[in-house]
């Protein structure tokens, strides 16, 4: 089993039971930027504080956990690591209200080779995340996402959210991230050739 048929079992258990998620990994920089290899299908879903730790066990019961103990990590951590019944690793981030609720609002669909429909991370959000995540990877797929769509996203909307997340990020500013990238695919997009 690949990626995108792992991405599409999980999606289609958050589906049957109503959860808002997005795929938010490489199939999702896969559309949006240049694609690479991709270890995991990384997921983030919504769900109520109340049903969360009922969630968590419903989705234990489903995918194997990937570490001992999954489930008291996932309620600390706010991330459960699974993996599909053909072992491909799992990560689903537990979203809080807010930023990510408005995220899953703009996820868009992706309809896999298979005919599989899923729901991914729209191109604004995925350049927010990575910006936040700051790795030198996410800096290069940030101007990726940049240069393939041409600029045209809603800037706006990604230096809002960055100016947000900038006072809990401890590592880097990503907003500054975000405009040195941006200062480099617009070069890359005017160079002649």
């Amino acid at each position: 089993m690949g990626f995108p048929e792992a991405a599409a079992e999980v999606a289609g258990f958050l589906g049957s039971r109503g959860i808002p998620y997005a795929i938010i990994g490489g199939l999702a920089l896969q559309r949006w930027g240049e694609p690479r290899l991709t270890r995991d299908v990384d997921v983030v879903v919504l769900v109520d504080a109340e049903a969360l730790q009922a969630f968590v066990d419903d989705v234990l019961e489903r995918f194997a956990p990937r570490i001992p103990d999954a489930r008291a990590f996932a309620l600390r951590h706010r991330v459960l690591l699974v993996r599909t019944g053909e072992g491909v690793p799992v990560d689903i981030s537990l979203g809080i209200p807010g930023y990510e609720e408005e995220a899953l609002g703009r996820a868009q669909p992706l309809e896999l080779p298979s005919g599989a429909v899923i729901r991914i991370l729209g191109p604004e959000d995925l350049v927010i995340h990575k910006c936040v995540a700051g790795r030198p990877r996410d800096v290069e797929d940030v101007e990726a996402i940049l240069i393939r769509q041409r600029l045209r996203l809603d800037l706006d909307l990604i230096r809002r959210w960055l100016r947000a997340f900038g006072p809990v990020v401890e590592t880097h500013d990503p907003l500054t991230l975000f405009e040195e990238a941006l200062d480099r695919a617009r070069a890359a997009l005017e160079a002649p050739g």
